[in-house]
């Protein structure tokens, strides 16, 4: 194995070819004194993978391993480290750099970091020209504060995509007051909704799914789903007009989305804060929309590290566990894995394993 220099992963040369993957070595950034290099055994697929190889968020530095929803273990720990033990489980996010210095960062908004943020894949590491590469690979080297001990009562599949979707999920949602006495909906029921779905009943609110169709009301009820809109139908907001709290839109797509007539469910000054990021435009927002009720509309981009380990813990004491399918890392997997993300043939996550077969 090339390690320590370098890693091996799975790399894609740019949006025409995004379901060919190409195992090759390169190069790690030099290992600094709060650095963790974790020996990869799981790594969720996100949706975020298939946007940035395919060409929907836009240009990329290629050749690209991505790969944010990271299970491994720390195997080598810098000299200043002291979050993480040499052999703890750990996991790495999306995240994997913050200046840790700024106002943003001492006050748990590292992820929102306006000096210096590096997204775990597609970043440049400062004076090093080398670029971030995710976890379709055999290792990965990132800065303690990215790394999160996984509690023992959590299985390395299943845990993986909270690593992303799961923390994208929670985050807004303890930001914005769930808990009991608050009326809470998650409009998408994919890879984030599904989460937030859990995570919402988890924290004690009663939650409501909202989809286009219902066909997928049995897993919104056995998730924990209260409630269930489903969209297409006559009238289909008119029962719950100015009566949520918050409602968190994880929808992949903007596509047909009549947003004045979701908005127009919350109650005065009700928060609708969108997690997902369609590829498309969106919608227009018109003063017109928000003046009835109030509302207020946001955004949210992952979350903290204390948000994370409050997940995790949160997870591992309720026994949460992500619905996932598991498909073996390599070329072929990883076609099959972006192909069917493409389709959205995914219920509702997939976590690449088998890491020992491939990289040993």
């Amino acid at each position: 194995m090339p390690y320590p220099d370098e890693a091996e992963g799975f790399q894609v040369d740019g949006p025409g070819t995004f379901t060919e993957f190409h195992k090759r070595a390169y190069k790690l950034k030099p290992f600094g004194d709060y650095d963790v290099d974790v020996k990869i055994e799981a790594c969720g697929v996100c949706g975020s993978d298939v946007h940035t190889i395919s060409g929907g968020w836009g240009d990329q530095k290629f050749p690209l391993c991505v790969g944010h929803e990271i299970i491994g273990r720390a195997i080598r720990v810098g000299s200043k480290v002291t979050l993480i033990q040499e052999g703890q489980r750990v996991g790495v996010g999306a995240q994997s750099y913050s200046c840790g210095e700024c106002k943003q960062c001492r006050h748990d908004n590292e992820t929102y970091c306006p000096v210096q943020s590096m997204d775990t894949y597609g970043s440049e590491w400062p004076d090093t020209g080398i670029i971030s590469q995710g976890g379709y690979s055999s290792h990965v080297r990132t800065h303690e504060h990215w790394v999160f001990p996984i509690p023992d009562a959590l299985d390395s599949h299943t845990v993986a995509p909270m690593l992303c979707a799961g923390l994208t999920a929670y985050s807004p949602l303890v930001r914005n007051g769930t808990g009991p006495g608050k009326k809470v909906g998650i409009v998408g029921l994919g890879g984030i909704g599904h989460f937030g779905v859990m995570f919402a009943k988890a924290l004690g609110a009663e939650t409501w799914a909202i989809s286009r169709s219902r066909a997928k009301e049995a897993d919104a009820r056995q998730l924990g789903a209260d409630g269930y809109i489903a969209t297409a139908e006559e009238g289909w907001e008119l029962p719950h007009r100015f009566s949520f709290d918050l409602i968190i839109n994880c929808a992949n797509s903007s596509e047909g989305f009549d947003l004045p007539r979701y908005l127009s469910m919350m109650d005065v000054h009700g928060r609708w804060i969108s997690v997902g990021l369609p590829e498309e435009e969106g919608q227009v927002i018109k003063a017109q929309s928000l003046i009835a009720n109030g509302v207020l509309i946001g955004a949210s981009h992952l979350g903290s590290r204390r948000e994370m380990l409050d997940m995790l813990q949160l997870a591992a004491d309720r026994g949460l566990k992500g619905w996932v399918e598991e498909i073996p890392i390599g070329e072929e997997g990883l076609k099959e894995a972006m192909l069917r993300m493409k389709k959205g043939d995914v219920h509702y996550r997939f976590t690449l394993t088998g890491y020992e077969k491939v990289f040993g």
